[in-house]
C-alpha cells in the first residue's frame, strides 16, 4: 500500500515538472496517477490528481473540463479538511471565471486561494494568485492595482527563489510599461523575464516572454523583428497546446499588419485568433479582435462589415463591463447581485475570524479591504446613473409622472440602504469610518426622513407618527448620512415588523447648554416585539431571528449591528426596551453642537455663485458623463470632458479651469496619477480644487494620493453635496 502511495506521488511531481516543457506528458502521468488512486481507493490523493488535472485542461483552453474537475476535487479535500488543496482548486476554478470574462468571482476565487497560501505561507502560490490578480486588475482598467500585485508576485517569487514565477510578474508589467509610453524600462523587464526562461527552460513560458518582446518592437515600429518574435511565438503555443497564449499572439500579429498596410494578413490571423477564442470560449481576448476587423473595415469604407463587428465589439464590451445601467431596475439583476454580495461579505467574515486566531490580522484587513474596493465600485458604479437620473427627474416633474418618480427615488433609497450595509459593515469593522460634520436645519432633515419612510408605512396600511421637541434648537452640526442611516435601520425595522398600529419617532431634548444640546432619539413600534432571551442577538451581525413570527422577514441582517455601531462613532449607545407581541423601544442620545443660522442649500444663492465657471470632468463611463455634463449644464457650468487620466493631464497644461471633477478607476491612467500629475508637474491647474468622483468607498484611504484632493464625493451622486463642494 505504501509503495502504491509513493509510487502515485512520484508520477504527480513528475507531471508538475513536466507542465512548463511537455504537458501531454504530464496529462498521461497525471491520468496514470488517477487509475492507481482509483485501484487503491486513495481519495486524498485523488483529489491532487483531480486539481493537477484541472490545472492542465486550464492552460490548454479545456475550461468546462477544467471547472468540473476543480469541483470534484474540491469535494474530495474539503473531506479530509485539506485547506491547501481547496486553495489549489479554487485557484484554477479563478482562471476559468476570469478567462470567461466574469472578473468579479474570478478575483473572489484568487482571494479565497490568497488568504490560504497566506495562512500556510505558500510564497510559491501566493506569487502565482497575486500575478493572475494583476492580470485581473490590468484588464479591467485598474492600473495601480495591477501593478502592486505584480510586485507583490515579484517579492513572493524572491522568497522562494523561483525564477519562472518572477519572469511572468516582469512580463506582464513589462506590457503596462509599454502602455504608458516607458519604452526602455518595458524592453529591460521583458528582456530579464526571457533570460529567466531560458535559464530555467521553461519553454510553454518562453513563448509568453517573447511574445512580450514583440510587443516591445511593435511599439517602437521595429516590425521585422516584432513579426519574427510573433511568429516564434506561435510556433511554440501550437507545439504545447496553449490556446490562450496562441489567441493573444494572433491579435498582436493581426494588428502589425493593420499598422503595415498588410490588411489580408491581418485579416487572415483575426480570423484565426477568433476562430481559437470561439472554439476554446476565451472571451478575454475575443473584444480586441472584434474592435480590430472593425477598424479594418472602417477604412476601407465597408459600412456593411464595419456595421456588423462593431454591433459584435459593443455587445461583447457590455457582457464583460457590465453597463447595463438602466436594467437594474427592469430586472433586479442590482438585487440579485445585492444578495451574493451579502453572501461574499459573510463568508469574508467567517475568514477573517479563522485568520484573527492564526494572528493574521494585518494580511485579514487587506483582503477585505481590496474586497471591499472592487465591490463598492463594481456595485455604486451602474446605481449612480439611476440615483443620479431619478434626482434630476424629479426638480421639475409632470404632475402624472411625480407618484412614479417619487416610488424611483424610494427604491434607489431602498437599494442603497443595504449597499450601505453591507460596506459600511466592513468600513466599520477596520476602523475606516469618521464622521463628516455639517451645518444641518434639523426640523427640515427630521420631516424630510419622515416624508420618505410615511410611504413604506402607508404601504403596509400603519401609520408613522413624528413627535419633534418644539425646544429643539433650529441648527446643529451633524453627519446627515449616517444620522438617516440609523434612523433608517430603526425606523425601517419597525416597519417591518409592525403589521397593526404605527410606528412613532419622537426626538426630545434632554439637556440644554449654550453651545451643545443633548437629544434623544426614540423609535418605538406596536409590533411584533423580542423574546427577552433573543434581545441581545439582535445586534449580532448577520442576525435574523428565526422564531415562527419573524422568519419570513427579509433583509441582510446587519442593519441593528451597523445600527449600533455607528452609534458607538457618534460616543453613544443603543438602548432596547421589547415586550413580545406587542412591540418594541429602541433609543439613544446624542450631544449635538449647536451651529450658525446658515442655509447651506439656497439654490438661488447657490446658482448665481456657479454659474459660468468652468469644469473639468473626468470620467470613462459614458453613461455616468452624459448625466453629469446634462446636470452641470442645468447650473449653466461649461464642462470639458476627458475619458481617462492621460487626457486630463493634457487638458490641464492648455485650460485653466475652476474645478476638476475626477473619477478613479480608469483605464490607461487612473484618477490617483492624473491628480498627483496635475499637482506636480507644469501646467495651468495646480492650485485648481480636484475633487474624486468615485463609486470606490475605500478611495480617500488611499494615503499616497489622497492629499492631492480637496475632498471626495461619492457615487451614487448625492446633488447636494456636489453644490456644497462646489460652493467651497
Amino acid at each position: 500500500m505504501q509503495e502504491i502511495k509513493a509510487q502515485i506521488n512520484t508520477l504527480l511531481e513528475k507531471s508538475y515538472t513536466a507542465r512548463i516543457s511537455n504537458l501531454d506528458f504530464s496529462i498521461e502521468l497525471t491520468k496514470e496517477a488517477l487509475v492507481l488512486c482509483n485501484d487503491g481507493n486513495f481519495e486524498h490523493l485523488k483529489a491532487r490528481a483531480l486539481s493537477q488535472l484541472s490545472l492542465y485542461y486550464m492552460i490548454l483552453g479545456k475550461y468546462d473540463e477544467s471547472y468540473n474537475l476543480s469541483q470534484k476535487s474540491i469535494h474530495l479535500f474539503e473531506k479530509f479538511n485539506d485547506e491547501k488543496g481547496v486553495a489549489d482548486a479554487k485557484y484554477n476554478i479563478a482562471g476559468f471565471y476570469y478567462k470567461t470574462n466574469n472578473f468579479q468571482m474570478g478575483v473572489v476565487y484568487l482571494i479565497d486561494a490568497l488568504i490560504i497560501y497566506k495562512k500556510e505561507n505558500d510564497f510559491h502560490n501566493i506569487s502565482r494568485c497575486e500575478k493572475s490578480l494583476g492580470t485581473v486588475y490590468d484588464f479591467t482598467g485598474d492600473e495601480q492595482k495591477s501593478i502592486q500585485s505584480y510586485k507583490n508576485a515579484i517579492k513572493a517569487a524572491k522568497k522562494v527563489n523561483d525564477l519562472n514565477l518572477e519572469s511572468n510578474a516582469y512580463n506582464n508589467l513589462s506590457g503596462i510599461y509599454i502602455r504608458n509610453g516607458n519604452i526602455d524600462l518595458a524592453r529591460e523587464t521583458i528582456e530579464k523575464s526571457i533570460a529567466y526562461k531560458q535559464k530555467t527552460q521553461d519553454i510553454r513560458g518562453l513563448a509568453f516572454a517573447i511574445y512580450g518582446r514583440g510587443k516591445v518592437n511593435l511599439a517602437e515600429k521595429k516590425y521585422t523583428e516584432a513579426e519574427a518574435n510573433f511568429k516564434q511565438a506561435i510556433s511554440i503555443h501550437n507545439e504545447m497546446g496553449e490556446k490562450l497564449g496562441l489567441a493573444m499572439t494572433h491579435n498582436k500579429l493581426a494588428k502589425l499588419y493593420f499598422e503595415t498596410d498588410q490588411i489580408d494578413l491581418a485579416k487572415e490571423h483575426l480570423k484565426t485568433g477568433l476562430e481559437i477564442c470561439d472554439l476554446y470560449n476565451i472571451s478575454i481576448i475575443k473584444i480586441k479582435f472584434l474592435h480590430l476587423f472593425y477598424s479594418i473595415y472602417k477604412i476601407e469604407n465597408d459600412h456593411t462589415k464595419a456595421l456588423e463587428y462593431l454591433e459584435l465589439y459593443l455587445k461583447e464590451k457590455e457582457s464583460v463591463l457590465n453597463v447595463q445601467n438602466f436594467k437594474i431596475i427592469e430586472n433586479y439583476d442590482l438585487l440579485v447581485r445585492m444578495q451574493a454580495m451579502q453572501k461574499e461579505a459573510e463568508f469574508q467574515q467567517e475568514k477573517t475570524k479563522i485568520i484573527a486566531k492564526s494572528n493574521k490580522t494585518e494580511q485579514a484587513a487587506r483582503v477585505r479591504q481590496e474586497f471591499l474596493s472592487t465591490m463598492s465600485h463594481e456595485i455604486r458604479t451602474p446605481l449612480n446613473a439611476v440615483t443620479t437620473i431619478a434626482s434630476m427627474l424629479s426638480e421639475n416633474p409632470h404632475h402624472e409622472d411625480r407618484v412614479l418618480i417619487d416610488s424611483l427615488k424610494f427604491s434607489c433609497n431602498h437599494l442603497m440602504q443595504i449597499i450601505n450595509d453591507i460596506l459600511d459593515f466592513t468600513k466599520l469593522d477596520l476602523g475606516k469610518m469618521s464622521l463628516d460634520i455639517q451645518s444641518s436645519k434639523i426640523r427640515l432633515f427630521l420631516e424630510s426622513f419622515w416624508n420618505t419612510y410615511q410611504i413604506q408605512a402607508n404601504e403596509k396600511g400603519i401609520e408613522f407618527k413624528l413627535k419633534i421637541d418644539p425646544t429643539l434648537f433650529e441648527y446643529y452640526l451633524i453627519d446627515e448620512t449616517k444620522i438617516t442611516q440609523i434612523l433608517g435601520n430603526l425606523v425601517g425595522n419597525s416597519i417591518k415588523f409592525t403589521d397593526i398600529g404605527s410606528v412613532k419617532l419622537e426626538v426630545k431634548v434632554l439637556e440644554q447648554a449654550s453651545d451643545q444640546d443633548i437629544v434623544l432619539f426614540k423609535v418605538s413600534d406596536t409590533g411584533v416585539g423580542i423574546e427577552k432571551e433573543n434581545i441581545n442577538q439582535v445586534f449580532e451581525s448577520f442576525s435574523q431571528l428565526k422564531n415562527g413570527i419573524t422568519r419570513k422577514k427579509d433583509g441582510t441582517g446587519l442593519g441593528l449591528s451597523i445600527t449600533k455601531k455607528l452609534i458607538e462613532l457618534h460616543e453613544s449607545e443603543i438602548n432596547i426596551q421589547s415586550i413580545f407581541g406587542k412591540g418594541s423601544i429602541f433609543s439613544f442620545e446624542l450631544k449635538l453642537k449647536k451651529s450658525e443660522n446658515i442655509e447651506l442649500n439656497s439654490q438661488i444663492n447657490f446658482l448665481s455663485e456657479i454659474k459660468g465657471i468652468k469644469v473639468l470632468l473626468v470620467e470613462d463611463n459614458a453613461i455616468n458623463a452624459m448625466i453629469a455634463k446634462k446636470l452641470l449644464s442645468k447650473w449653466e457650468i461649461i464642462t470639458d470632458h476627458a475619458i481617462n487620466g492621460l487626457i486630463a493631464t493634457e487638458k490641464s497644461q492648455t485650460t485653466k479651469y475652476d474645478y476638476i471633477l475626477m473619477d478613479i478607476h480608469m483605464p490607461i491612467l487612473d484618477g490617483y496619477q492624473a491628480a498627483k500629475n496635475i499637482r506636480t508637474l507644469e501646467n495651468l491647474n495646480k492650485e485648481t480644487p480636484i475633487f474624486g468622483l468615485t463609486a470606490d468607498i475605500a478611495a480617500k484611504d488611499n494615503n499616497d494620493y489622497n492629499s492631492y484632493f480637496n475632498d471626495f464625493l461619492l457615487k451614487p451622486l448625492e446633488i447636494d453635496k456636489l453644490k456644497i463642494a462646489l460652493r467651497s
